[in-house]
């Protein structure tokens, strides 16, 4: 299908406010891409899917995941801010169906990031922090360490991410966990 239909889709499924964002991140993740070296049309792709099912209630989020037998781990299950991940990667491989591994995955770990991502997963990982419409504290920064490379702008986003829900009081996803330590053994 042409990227033009998941740009319809998504207009259709999201508000005015998340598809502006979701068309900004499809931008950035394909910036990225061509900056990388990475496919930038499977990085627009991700990108523009990433959010799909953010709005989605929570009960037919959770029914898509059980339709299609996806066991969800206590921290997802408490959290809608990572059930959406999730279920946007079910939705893009169940119900679009995408057959590209890298893109469902890229969609999925979007909020958590994980141990050992692929260049398209941290691309959309990263892209979502720095899209031009985000204006959090410190996203001149967050940009910065993204022009510097991938993994500064993932440490950058995960230690950030961390210590806001640390903070908040709220849990912290074992995979963020894990790609937040990846990245401080690799030194960098």
């Amino acid at each position: 299908m042409q990227i033009d239909y998941y740009y319809s889709l998504a207009e259709k499924n999201l508000s005015e406010y998340r598809f502006y964002h979701s068309k900004m991140v499809a931008k950035a993740a394909k910036e990225l891409a061509l900056k990388y070296g990475a496919d930038s049309a499977k990085a627009e792709l991700a990108g523009i899917l990433h959010d799909i099912t953010k709005e989605m209630p929570i009960n037919n989020q959770l029914q898509l995941l059980e339709d299609n037998g996806i066991m969800l781990d206590s921290v997802t299950k408490s959290s809608e801010k990572i059930l959406h991940a999730v279920s946007g990667a079910a939705y893009a491989e169940f119900e679009l169906r995408i057959n590209d591994r890298d893109v469902i995955d890229a969609i999925r770990f979007h909020t958590t990031a994980k141990a050992d991502m692929t260049l398209l997963q941290k691309i959309v990982f990263v892209a979502d922090f720095i899209s031009e419409d985000r204006s959090y504290p410190d996203i001149e920064i967050m940009r910065q360490e993204a022009e510097k490379s991938l993994e500064q702008g993932m440490k950058y986003a995960l230690s950030f991410v961390i210590k806001s829900l640390v903070s908040q009081g709220r849990c912290i996803h074992p995979d963020a966990i894990d790609a937040y330590n990846e990245i401080i053994m690799k030194g960098i």
